[in-house]
């Protein structure tokens, strides 16, 4: 199966439902393992992870791009292309 680069970068967005399901347990524990705070926890998880990927994401377009900017400026002031 061949998927688009924009649906692989869409699943890299986002975080997984088991990535989601682990850290709300994480929550769940750290909250003391209190029953009835299901929704909450997933939705924190949620958003915590929901952020984390969105700064990874951010994190690596600044290393690609500065490692683009070097390798033309740096290539260029050589003289070599």
């Amino acid at each position: 199966m061949v998927r688009s680069s924009t649906e692989e970068k869409l699943r890299n967005d986002v975080p997984s439902p088991e990535e989601i399901r682990r850290r709300a347990f994480e929550i769940h524990i750290e909250r003391g393992g209190i029953h009835g705070c299901d929704l909450v926890d997933w939705l924190q998880a949620e958003r915590e992870l929901q952020q984390e990927h969105k700064n990874n994401r951010k994190g690596s377009e600044k290393e690609v791009s500065g490692t683009a900017k070097t390798k033309f400026f740096g290539s260029h002031r050589t003289g070599a292309l």
